[in-house]
């Protein structure tokens, strides 16, 4: 199975907060909820066809709490049922079990040992939403197969970046681009140095 990243970023590569007010505000960020008003048709066809082929979501601690409380509150919730049934594999050393989001898996210890294991295993890909810390771990042992990035025609100037400052170095072949009708790029990437994935 691939590793597979679904993620909202800014023009200068900020990921923070992309889905409301409030969601993040670390570091003092004041933006969030800047990737609202770029909704269209286009990439929500693109979110579910990528949602459709994910066997499961594999989460940093922050993103799934922040998922569970959220969207789990949410009396209209188009995402509840669909993150409810999918399989979830949380990266954390603070949680403990049972973990309070039903078919959750905690993941504990080398993150690196525990999802190339799962890369191995038969199955559909995992996808991770957010959880940036995660995607930066695992871009340093060379874990991520794809990334599927809708990036927005918007400029902050601040916020927490996808690929900050210390990443290794990374060359990404393009695989797939749509754009919105409201100016977002939706391109899909993989490594590279691996030709023929």
């Amino acid at each position: 199975m691939k590793i597979v990243v679904v993620n909202h970023l800014t023009l200068d590569g900020v990921m923070q907060a992309p889905g409301r007010a409030g969601e993040d505000t670390q570091g003092g960020f004041e933006h969030g909820g800047w990737s609202v008003a770029y909704g269209d048709a286009v990439m929500n066809k693109a979110m579910a066809a990528g949602m459709a082929d994910s066997g499961g979501l594999l989460l940093g601690r922050r993103t799934y709490e922040d998922l569970l409380s959220y969207w789990n509150s949410q009396p209209d919730s188009p995402f509840m049922d669909a993150l409810n049934n999918a399989p979830k594999y949380v990266a954390s050393t603070t949680l403990t079990e049972p973990l309070a989001w039903p078919n959750s898996t905690l993941l504990n210890g080398d993150i690196t040992d525990i999802v190339g294991a799962l890369k191995v295993r038969p199955g559909r890909d995992l996808t991770i939403l957010g959880s940036g810390a995660l995607i930066q771990s695992l871009m340093r042992d060379d874990l991520i197969d794809e990334y599927m990035l809708m990036i927005h025609p918007l400029v902050l100037g601040t916020g927490r970046r996808l690929f900050a400052d210390g990443v290794p170095f990374t060359s990404l072949r393009l695989i797939d681009s749509t754009t919105t009708t409201t100016g977002v790029v939706i391109a899909t990437y993989r490594p590279a140095q691996r030709a023929n994935s």
